[in-house]
C-alpha cells in the first residue's frame, strides 16, 4: 500500500474507524477521482468505504451538491426503514468528516467525500437481458416512489436547466452558427433531423411550465451501472452517483436509462444497421419502474413515459453533434469523428423509437393498467 502523505492526510479527515490497511485506486467512472478504502476495525474484522475527490469542473458549489446527497440519503434511510427494510447497504451513507460536515478541502482547491462500500455487489456496463433491466427499472422506480414526498424547495439546482430541452437546442443553433471548425457544411442532414423535431421534443419542458405534470426529485443519470445489483441473486440493492440529484421531471429520469439501456448498440456504434430499440428490454425496465410508481407518479406522467424515452435520445443526439460543431470540448474523444459517430447513433436510434412509438404507448398503457387495477 503506496499512498503518499497528501492522500494520507485527506483520509484522516474523515472519521473512519480502526486503522487504514489497504487504499486501491478505483478507475471506472469519467468525473470523479475514486478509492476503495479497507479499514482494520478494533474488534476485528474489516470495513470497506469509497473516497471521492469531488469534480469541481462539472460541479462548481461542492457544497450545494453534498447538501444535496445529504438531505436525499437521509430521506431515502428513513423511507427503507419505514417500509421495514434495513437500509444498510441499501442507500449511500456518507462518512463525517472529523470537523463536521459531508466533506473537507485539500487546501489545493480540491473537495473529498466519503461513503460506506455497498458490500456484495456489482454494477454493469451492458444490460444482461429483460429480466436484469426490470430489476434496474424497480431500483429507480423505488427511488422515485421513496422520495415522492421530498420536499422539493429543499434541494439546489446544482446544474440550472440541465434537461431544459428549448435551452439544450438553443445551445445548438448557437454551435451551427458560430461553426468555429468549419463542420456544419459537412453534416447537413444531421443538423436538419435535430431542427426538424425541436418543437415535439420541448413537449416535456411546456408539460412542466404549464403545471401538466409536477417538478419531482430526480436521480438525472439513470445509466444502468447506477444501481448496484446483488453478486449472487441480481437483487438491486442501492441506487449510486446522486452527484446530479435535483429537481426534474421522473419522465427524464425513465428516458434515459431507456436510452442508455435498450439500445441494441454501443452508444458510439459507426454501422447504423446495429442500431434499434430492443422492445423486450423496454417492456423490462417499463415493468419494474411502473411497479414501483404506478400509484406515486400521476397518470399524465405515467403515459408519457415513452415520451421521455425519445426526448432524452434527441437530447443527447444535439448535445453530441453541437460538441462536434464546437471542436469537441465538451464530451472526451477518442477519435476526431467520435462525437459525429455519438449524435448519428442517437438520431437513429431516436427514428427506430418513433417507428415503435404506439408498440411503446401500448405496452406502457398495459403495465399501468396492470399496476394500478386500471
Amino acid at each position: 500500500m503506496n499512498i503518499d502523505e497528501r492522500l494520507r492526510a485527506i483520509i484522516g479527515g474523515f472519521d473512519f474507524p480502526g486503522t487504514l490497511a489497504a487504499c486501491e485506486a478505483i478507475n471506472t467512472g469519467h468525473i470523479n477521482a475514486t478509492y476503495r478504502l479497507r479499514f482494520a476495525l478494533p474488534g476485528g474484522g474489516a470495513r470497506d468505504y469509497v473516497l471521492q475527490r469531488i469534480n469541481t469542473y462539472v460541479f462548481k458549489k461542492p457544497d450545494e451538491v453534498m447538501e444535496n446527497i445529504r438531505l436525499v440519503t437521509e430521506h431515502l434511510s428513513r423511507a427503507l426503514a419505514a417500509r421495514g427494510t434495513d437500509p444498510e447497504n441499501r442507500v449511500l451513507h456518507l462518512v463525517p468528516a472529523r470537523g463536521g460536515g459531508a466533506m473537507i478541502e485539500d487546501g489545493e482547491g480540491g473537495f473529498w467525500r466519503a461513503y460506506d462500500f455497498i458490500t456484495h455487489a456489482h454494477a454493469v456496463d451492458r444490460v444482461e437481458g429483460p429480466d436484469q433491466f426490470r430489476e434496474i427499472g424497480r431500483a429507480f422506480g423505488a427511488f422515485q416512489a421513496m422520495l415522492a414526498d421530498f420536499p422539493i424547495e429543499r434541494l439546489h439546482d446544482t446544474i440550472p436547466r440541465f434537461h431544459d430541452t428549448r435551452k439544450r437546442l438553443g445551445d445548438f443553433e448557437r454551435s451551427v452558427r458560430s461553426d468555429p471548425l468549419g463542420r456544419a457544411a459537412s453534416v447537413p442532414q444531421e443538423v436538419e433531423a435535430v431542427r426538424s423535431r425541436g418543437e415535439a421534443m420541448c413537449r416535456i419542458v411546456e408539460m412542466i411550465e404549464t403545471g401538466e405534470i409536477p417538478l419531482r426529485v430526480t436521480h438525472n443519470d439513470t445509466k444502468i451501472n447506477n444501481v448496484m445489483l446483488d453478486v449472487d441473486t441480481g437483487e438491486a440493492l442501492c441506487v449510486i452517483d446522486l452527484d446530479t440529484v435535483m429537481a426534474g421531471s421522473a419522465l427524464y429520469d425513465f428516458g434515459d436509462a431507456i436510452r442508455y439501456g435498450a439500445c441494441t448498440a454501443a452508444e458510439d456504434e459507426t454501422d447504423l444497421s446495429k442500431v434499434t430499440l430492443d422492445i423486450d428490454l423496454f417492456r423490462g425496465f417499463t415493468e419494474g419502474f411502473v411497479s414501483q410508481t404506478a400509484n406515486g407518479l400521476t397518470r399524465t406522467e405515467l403515459e408519457n413515459l415513452p415520451l421521455g424515452a425519445l426526448v432524452m435520445t434527441y437530447e443527447n443526439g444535439l448535445r453530441f453533434l453541437a460538441d462536434y460543431l464546437d471542436g469537441d470540448v465538451y464530451f472526451h474523444v477518442d477519435w476526431p469523428e467520435h462525437n459525429l459517430a455519438r449524435a448519428r447513433c442517437q438520431l437513429k436510434l431516436l427514428s427506430e423509437m418513433e417507428k415503435r412509438r404506439s408498440e411503446m404507448d401500448a405496452i406502457t398503457r398495459r403495465l399501468i393498467d396492470k399496476y394500478t387495477g386500471g
